[in-house]
């Protein structure tokens, strides 16, 4: 058996793990995320791949060779971040102080040590393994002789088939492939106007640089002999630039390259320990180094335990082991992440820390052994139900087992809200928690269900492992969570997350299953009359360009624009002329067809994001209702957001024949009814600043923006500068500046700063609260919402720029976070009102509004209520108001 050799793109593979993983801090402060990542990476060897040797090429620092050829050469990288550039030095050390041989030559790059070392390494036998995501490596790679990269982070190894599904070229065509396509990140030109698919074809026929320019006046395509003739140059130049060196590193003594013989973490362990990363010594006896040195265990670590309870008696015995005053983790398994059409396959529990258990109740494949069945499945559930059951994400399982069992869970804890409110900007997913606190990689979702099929396809011994595992980490997370908030002190924010978070989980589970009905022959309508208008305006940009061609296509528009018409290209992308929106406005006034354009994408925008979708999913449901998923960790705010299909997002159409929210509608017998916050964030602003003026006004009743014209530019000029007034009142709220302002208006940033400081000046109050608002986020690292929700900000080590955007979103989230804890208090106060009437349904809340199905003859009864409630809430320095509107159709809810 051939032995293999490990060679390591060192800079490569950190500045990876810099940006893979979160800003990761010591005690002290100092940046760890790249070290960790290093480390990771080293206690895996031996368990993500077996090696006989290793050796870390690293970049020298200074000019190299290609410097000389090229002097424009990686000239345009951008500066590496200072957080990076702080452990580099650390890691280096660490490489040597562990023992392992490091390959480094000045006047060359890394990847010439790791070529260098591939190629000799290869001749005297050796299997070669490169742990690199570099393109650049693909050349080195030869099935023939064991030569292939290994990329880390997907545990994944790239073949010759790899490089061939991926480019299309065989590795040993790469060199002259990237000497035709070039490569933006180290300012290798290329052949100007060859891209991918040429390159690839050109590769294809002619199978080198130099036989394509041997053969050019047999390539058909006129415009690409045209740019080839022009790139000569450039093509066989990046042919010298991207080809790496082999002969500046041998293997003179294969034992200098040998694994050290001592584990190599216990080297540095004071080091990990100064930098707080005792994690990674704890790991040190559970990876696959083999070594005999070994951190002493202070005592036998009991091995986790995934049961599979495949009969009753041992389902039975399970449960009625559970003590009384246990808190169990429950989870469940289907056939599909829409719960509408998802079947269960079986459900997961927890309650001790070192077991969990599997009961399968559908899987569904050749030889599946014993299963559990529907009715014994529901009497086990209910049992369940009478503890304090806790969830990652609440709201499927719900539906799930509502759906299935015709049960109602009841909820103790969801672990994805809370995740969310201790930091509302990091991923709350289970898989990433469970990384960041215990440093432990869950099985994934790919590793175990084949592409095409769903969780009934996998054998119950590889489902039992997954899905305990899902439950028994979800347990873990909890209590490490518990651990947090009361480390933290952060008892009040662990109250919201019991008496409101968890309670909305509720409101947005029912809303769900409600959905709301669209208007099927009118969409129909609106299909038919945007195909025929996105026709007219495709033949009108064929006219004006003179042919016919992809116009969704932007790299053949760029060409058509840019070469073909000679516009002006402003903006360029790796694949061609950037041809986005404001590329298009900029150049609207130099010809005919730029307009058309413009009005292409908006209708092709609105037909193919809005209409098809919209018809297709109410074509399929009998009753037309369409059906989305709300998200309520979807923002760093608080606010809601829904996707399958986005209905926060739905336009309102004003100026446009086809007015997509005139297609949702109600159905027979009821009415649309729209209940409105008014102004809510201004009257919040008056609430916090508690500002005279504002608090007057409010309590007056009178028109908010009226009263700040006035005070802006006097009763002569106030009604027709209303509008201005409201763009300051709002903007302000959302930090607004007067660059900003002056470009919404249209005026001067000289007349926009007067408006701003007159604003300041009529409301003494509001300046010195927003100022309040951004120094106490700076000291504090947060900002409360109205029910002491948090956002945390990082302003440490954060650029000039991104701290300004902390500030603004400091402001925001304020506003828009408390208005969002009070249409929240609202939301759950209807829904246990009304969750058994059958004359109102709740079906959509989108940011301040909340939309109801009532039934004709309770409208003025039951909107009268939702008014009473909504108003009266939560008391506030100013009243709360609402608007109602009453319609067939959401357009008419204005």
């Amino acid at each position: 058996m051939k032995k293999s050799i490990t060679i390591i793109d060192t800079f490569g593979f950190l500045f990876r793990s810099y940006f893979a993983l979160p800003p990761l801090r010591s005690n002290t402060g100092f940046p760890t995320g790249l070290l960790t990542g290093f480390m990771n990476f080293v206690a895996g060897i031996g368990k993500d791949f077996k090696t006989d040797y290793i050796v870390f090429a690293l970049d020298a620092k200074g000019n190299t060779f290609r410097n000389d050829l090229f002097e424009n050469y990686k000239a345009q990288r951008p500066d590496v971040p200072e957080d990076l550039l702080a452990q580099l030095p650390v890691a280096i050390s660490w490489i040597e102080k562990m023992g392992f041989k490091v390959a480094i030559r000045t006047g060359y790059e890394a990847d010439d040590m790791v070529a260098s070392i591939a190629k000799d390494a290869k001749e005297k036998g050796f299997e070669v393994r490169i742990v690199s995501h570099d393109k650049d490596l693909y050349q080195l790679i030869d099935d023939s002789n064991s030569v292939y990269l290994f990329d880390p982070t997907k545990k994944q190894i790239i073949n010759e088939a790899k490089c061939i599904e991926k480019y299309g070229v065989t590795p040993k065509q790469f060199i002259d492939y990237q000497s035709l396509v070039g490569d933006t990140a180290d300012n290798i030109p290329g052949v100007k106007g060859v891209g991918a698919k040429t390159a690839e074809s050109l590769i294809k026929e002619f199978g080198s640089l130099e036989n394509i320019y041997e053969n050019i006046e047999n390539i058909e395509k006129k415009r690409t002999k045209e740019l080839l003739y022009e790139g000569k140059e450039n093509a066989f130049l990046s042919k010298k630039l991207v080809t790496l060196k082999d002969d500046c590193h041998f293997i003179s003594n294969i034992d200098e390259f040998s694994l050290p013989s001592e584990n190599p973490i216990l080297k540095i362990a004071e080091d990990l320990e100064s930098y707080d990363m005792n994690r990674i010594l704890d790991r040190v006896n559970k990876n696959g180094l083999n070594y005999k040195t070994q951190i002493p265990k202070k005592e036998e670590e009991q091995k986790l335990e995934y049961i599979l309870l495949d009969n009753e008696n041992d389902l039975s015995l399970a449960i009625n082991k559970i003590p009384r005053d246990a808190i169990i983790a429950f989870d469940t398994e289907t056939t599909n992440l829409d719960t509408s059409k998802a079947k269960i396959v079986g459900f997961s529990f927890c309650y001790e820390e070192k077991k969990a258990y599997y009961v399968p109740i559908s899987h569904n494949y050749l030889g599946v052994q014993n299963q559990i069945s529907l009715e014994a499945a529901k009497k086990s559930i209910e049992i369940l139900s009478r503890y304090k059951l806790v969830f990652q994400n609440f709201k499927y399982d719900w539906q799930i087992i509502k759906n299935n069992f015709n049960l109602d869970l009841k909820l103790y804890a969801d672990t994805m809200i809370l995740s969310w409110l201790l930091d509302t900007s990091e991923k709350v997913g289970i898989d990433y928690q469970i990384k960041k606190y215990f440093d432990i990689q869950m099985l994934s979702f790919s590793e175990i269900v084949k592409k095409g099929e769903d969780f009934s396809s996998v054998e119950l011994e590889k489902a039992t492992q997954y899905a305990a595992e899902d439950a028994l980490m979800t347990l873990k997370l909890f209590n490490k969570q518990l651990d947090i908030f009361k480390q933290r002190g952060e008892e009040e924010l662990l109250n919201i997350a019991f008496e409101l978070e968890f309670n909305f989980i509720y409101v947005l589970a029912s809303m769900e299953q409600k959905g709301i009905k669209v208007d099927i022959n009118l969409l129909k309508e609106y299909k038919d009359s945007s195909l025929i208008y996105l026709n007219e305006l495709t033949q009108s940009i064929y006219e004006a360009c003179g042919e016919s061609f992809n116009i969704n296509s932007p790299k053949q528009l760029g060409v058509i624009l840019f070469e073909k018409l000679g516009l002006a290209s402003s903006k360029k992308t790796k694949t061609g002329y950037s041809t986005d929106e404001s590329v298009l406005e900029s150049l609207k006034d130099e010809h005919i067809v730029v307009p058309l354009l413009l009005k292409y994408r908006e209708a092709f925008k609105l037909h193919s994001t809005y209409i098809e979708p919209l018809l297709e999913l109410g074509l399929k449901e009998k009753d037309s209702r369409i059906f989305t998923s709300f998200l309520q960790t979807g923002t760093t705010t608080g606010r809601l957001s829904s996707k399958n299909p986005n209905l926060q997002n739905i336009p309102v159409g004003a100026t446009s024949n086809i007015q997509i929210r005139r297609a949702f509608v109600a159905k027979e017998g009821y009415k649309l009814v729209g209940v409105d916050y008014s102004q809510i964030e201004l009257r919040l602003l008056a609430h916090f600043s508690k500002d005279e003026a504002l608090v007057n006004a409010f309590k007056e009743d009178l028109d908010i923006h009226l009263q700040t014209a006035i005070k802006i530019f006097g009763e002569n000029e106030a009604k027709n500068k209303r509008a201005i007034a409201k763009t300051i009142n709002f903007g302000l709220l959302y930090g607004m500046g007067s660059k900003k302002l002056s470009d919404t208006l249209g005026i001067s940033t000289k007349e926009a700063k007067a408006y701003i400081d007159s604003y300041f000046e009529a409301f003494k109050s509001v300046k010195d609260y927003f100022k309040s608002i951004e120094d106490s986020a700076i000291n504090s690292g947060f900002v409360k919402t109205l029910l002491n929700r948090k956002r945390l900000f990082d302003f440490q080590g954060a650029s000039p720029m991104l701290k300004a955007a902390y500030l603004r979103e400091a402001v925001n989230t304020l506003f828009q976070g408390s208005a969002a804890d009070l249409i929240k208090l609202s939301m759950i106060k209807i829904h246990l009102k009304y969750k058994e009437n059958p004359n109102i349904k709740m079906l959509l809340q989108i940011h301040d509004e909340l939309i109801f199905e009532v039934k004709d003859e309770y409208i003025q009864e039951i909107t009268e209520d939702i008014r009473d409630i909504m108003e009266n809430i939560f008391v506030l320095n100013v009243p709360l108001k609402v608007s109602v509107a009453v319609a067939n159709s959401w357009q008419e809810l204005k």
